[in-house]
């Protein structure tokens, strides 16, 4: 059983969205990183009901061989945008863009969300319109609004 499969579930029983999973070696140790996010914003409390029950369901399915701290928390100001559902959500807003292999531009492009489409995501950048197909995109993040 994968990880996202089993800490989603919990994670909408404690009230929240899981929004993202990361499993990363820092320093020799490893980590699995849960980012979580609801209305009214994620506090301590929900980071840790959620891990609490996402432990006690990975401890019981063992899904991960090597040994990992497991860390929760708020996917912060500039979140990723994952799904369509997000891309959604977040239109209007200023994002930042990366491709995985560079076109006409680079391989990063920032502006202003404007929607997803069947050709793509579509971004208003300050040279115009630009619209990038799902799969050529690496990464969408939200830019923060400070």
């Amino acid at each position: 059983m994968r990880v996202w499969q089993l800490a989603e579930p919990l994670a909408a029983d404690s009230g929240a969205e899981l929004i993202d999973v990361e499993f990363t070696q820092e320093f020799g140790e490893w980590y699995l990183r849960l980012f979580i996010d609801r209305e009214p914003p994620v506090d301590h409390a929900l980071c840790e009901m959620v891990s609490n029950a996402v432990s006690a369901a990975l401890d019981a399915a063992d899904p991960i061989s090597q040994s990992y701290s497991l860390e929760v928390s708020s996917p912060g100001l500039e979140r990723p945008l994952r799904r369509e559902a997000d891309i959604r959500r977040y239109t209007g807003r200023q994002v930042l863009v990366k491709l995985y292999a560079p076109r006409a531009g680079g391989k990063e492009f920032r502006g202003v969300l404007a929607g997803l489409t069947a050709e793509g995501l579509q971004l208003d950048t300050a040279e115009g319109r630009e619209v990038f197909p799902l799969e050529q995109i690496a990464k969408t993040n939200l830019i923060a609004d400070i």
